[in-house]
């Protein structure tokens, strides 16, 4: 080492009590040195965006947190208001509506996230929009002509749009109707 070197590079480079930790990181902890608690790190996932309770407790375990302190922390949070799975269902429906989802891919995802089929119902009737309406826009932007004009006589193109809109969720009573859009209706 070199007397001009200052004295923190000297520390960094003369072994610390840093050196016992896993390569490339902090491994979980923060820059005080302390660990998280299971409802610091609930708590800072949730300040990013929504999360189910079924999705926390699984983040959180995975990260080697212990399941009943997971559990404790999430009822805690959920106690205060921070998680909520109504709100979280909520959320996830006019998120997946506004990028062009239907009802049937949304009410599947909100299953995998643990909500029972009462909560999915009242997530899905919560929904301010009209599912009909996304469909029809969704076949004008992908199939339709140059003024936007719903895809007409072509039935080739019809059945392409009826593909295209089942496999994004949405049934077959508004996949009928969204490809055989008529303005007048």
């Amino acid at each position: 080492m070199h007397e001009d070197e200052p004295l923190h590079d000297q520390e960094r480079n003369s072994g610390s009590a840093d050196d016992d930790r896993p390569e490339g990181g902090r491994a979980g902890r923060r820059r005080g040195g302390r660990e998280q608690s299971a409802t610091q790190r609930a708590l800072g996932l949730l300040t990013r965006r929504e999360h189910s309770r079924k999705e926390l407790q699984r983040k959180l375990t995975s990260r080697g947190m212990d399941a009943a302190e997971v559990e404790t922390a999430i009822e805690a949070l959920s106690g205060l208001g921070w998680q909520n799975d109504a709100r979280f269902a909520e959320s996830l429906v006019r998120s997946r509506a506004g990028s062009g989802y239907g009802p049937i891919r949304v009410r599947a995802e909100l299953a995998t996230h643990g909500l029972d089929s009462e909560a999915i119902a009242r997530a899905l009737d919560s929904y301010e929009g009209d599912w009909l309406e996304n469909a029809r826009d969704l076949v004008r932007r992908r199939f339709g002509g140059p003024s936007g004009e719903a895809p007409g006589e072509d039935l080739a193109l019809r059945r392409k749009a009826a593909d295209f809109l089942i496999r994004r969720g949405f049934d077959g009573e508004r996949v009928r109707k969204a490809t055989r859009f008529d303005p007048d209706d």
